[in-house]
């Protein structure tokens, strides 16, 4: 099989492959800014169980979250679909390390220009919204781009759970074939182009949330 085919029998996969990482993206980013938020409030009762949920879902491996979803729940009455599977298992995840991203990118905004914004008659969400929040994204670049590769390096999990993505497909593929080296070439270099992509996703994002008067990311 040349190499050729071998890229177009992959690429049947990337599909799957960008929706998995997609959904687990937008999930982790979701619930990050969530938890952030709430921390932020300092809503009596609930740090505690932020901070066990963080505690939890960053000391877990992955795999054994995804089995537990997938595999567990039905046990107990609960079936769920293998992209919710994921969801819950990486989205909440990569959502536990994106909080604590977060939580540095909030340390980071100058307290000078809160403390301005409440001498002006802002309300809490006002301040949140139009000053903490626009910096803390901008802020956060580094560690959301190193969080949503990992999403990314993590997404071929999907394949225990009968997602057909890219290594699903390279694995088929190599059981017919026998040709592991070309094929597992590949399946880096597709991984590597959709790594550049989001990467390149997440610089727009930045660039649409820059602090005005500050350099560009």
């Amino acid at each position: 099989m040349s190499v050729l085919e071998i890229f177009w029998q992959l690429l049947q996969g990337a599909p799957y492959t960008l929706l998995v990482t997609a959904v687990c993206a937008v999930t982790g980013l979701s619930v990050g800014l969530c938890v952030a938020t709430l921390r932020r409030a300092q809503i009596p009762g609930l740090q505690s169980i932020i901070g066990v949920y963080t505690y939890v879902f960053r000391g877990v491996p992955v795999l054994v979250l995804l089995f537990l979803a997938y595999f567990g729940l039905p046990s107990i009455g609960i079936k769920l679909s293998p992209l919710l599977a994921m969801a819950l298992s990486l989205g909440l995840t990569a959502g536990a390390y994106l909080a604590e991203v977060f939580r540095g990118a909030l340390a980071s905004v100058d307290t000078t220009e809160i403390v301005a914004a409440e001498a002006m008659g802002l309300s809490r969400f006002q301040i949140m919204r139009l000053i903490e929040f626009p910096q803390m994204l901008r802020f956060a670049v580094p560690g959301m781009i190193n969080e949503f590769t990992t999403i990314l390096k993590y997404s071929p999990f999907a394949y225990t759970v009968g997602i057909p993505e890219i290594t699903k497909q390279a694995t088929s593929l190599t059981a017919r074939t026998l040709q592991g080296i070309e094929i597992y070439l590949c399946v880096g270099l597709l991984y590597f182009v959709i790594y550049r992509v989001t990467v390149s996703a997440i610089r727009l994002f930045a660039n649409y949330y820059q602090v005005p008067g500050i350099g560009s990311t």
